[in-house]
């Protein structure tokens, strides 16, 4: 069982990451996909008026600000407008692929945060009203009842607060998360660099391997996005997934390409 998480960054090749899921499906492997939306998202939200605010915790993670108006624009991109291409993609190449989010069928039930903590002019601020949680369940029945009907699942970063709010996940944390739940031997996150860097963004300086044990190095070092990438590998690799690979979802075969050692090994 692989899991495969494909950024939403600008880069990302959808056409070649489709083409290569289509030869895994062929040759028989059983996966789970989980797709971002961040690119498209904030154009939405500019079109519509309403452009996208970032946070920076005091642990130096980047977030989106979710209220509720940005709730449903990212629902509709991610779920709606993301989700539904990348299926009919997989479908035109013959994958019986199935669109869904965290929020159908309790896939995924998260704690709603109380507050986000805000770096801004130096100072930590509490903003109130936020829309996102932290994974703490998965339906592992659901998700297997569509694997063994046939189903390749794909699903839009969206979960469920136990009294039923939609709440905004992290994409790479879900993935892990989803992968350790359906025993993924590897978790895979492509995006639209080569794989961790020591000196971002120069590629030529790109990491070939980590051991479980220089995580909390890489994670130090890591820029924005990147550092919740290499949170979800600690996540995923703390909870019995063998190995988990960054690479780039750019290029062509990227999934075949991951899985053959490309891109930053973990584990």
């Amino acid at each position: 069982m692989l899991v495969i998480k494909v950024g939403g960054a600008a880069g990302v090749n959808l056409n070649e990451v489709c083409n290569d899921l289509a030869v895994l499906a062929q040759s028989g492997r059983s996966f789970v996909v989980v797709h971002g939306g961040s690119d498209e998202t904030n154009r939405m939200a500019e079109r519509l008026g309403m452009p996208p605010r970032f946070v920076t915790s005091p642990s130096g993670f980047t977030s989106r600000f979710t209220d509720r108006e940005t709730l449903e624009v990212f629902a509709m991109v991610t779920a709606g407008k993301i989700n539904t291409l990348f299926v009919e993609a997989l479908q035109r190449r013959g994958v019986n692929a199935l669109g869904l989010s965290g929020v159908d069928g309790r896939l995924l039930i998260a704690h709603r945060k109380e507050a986000v903590r805000s770096v801004e002019d130096g100072k930590v601020r509490l903003l109130h009203g936020d829309h996102t949680g932290t994974i703490t369940e998965v339906n592992t029945g659901l998700l297997g009842l569509l694997i063994d009907s046939g189903y390749v699942p794909v699903v839009a970063p969206l979960a469920l607060s136990p009294e039923g709010v939609a709440l905004n996940v992290d994409a790479d944390r879900a993935a892990a998360v989803i992968a350790a739940a359906v025993c993924a031997e590897c978790l895979i996150l492509l995006t639209n660099v080569p794989g961790l860097m020591r000196h971002f963004p120069d590629e030529t300086t790109l990491i070939p391997h980590l051991d479980r044990d220089q995580l909390g190095e890489a994670l130090g070092c890591s820029m924005g996005r990147m550092k919740k990438k290499v949170l979800g590998a600690v996540e995923a690799l703390d909870h019995g997934v063998r190995q988990v690979v960054l690479s780039d979802g750019r290029v062509e075969q990227p999934v075949r390409r991951a899985l053959s050692g490309a891109g930053t090994v973990i584990g």
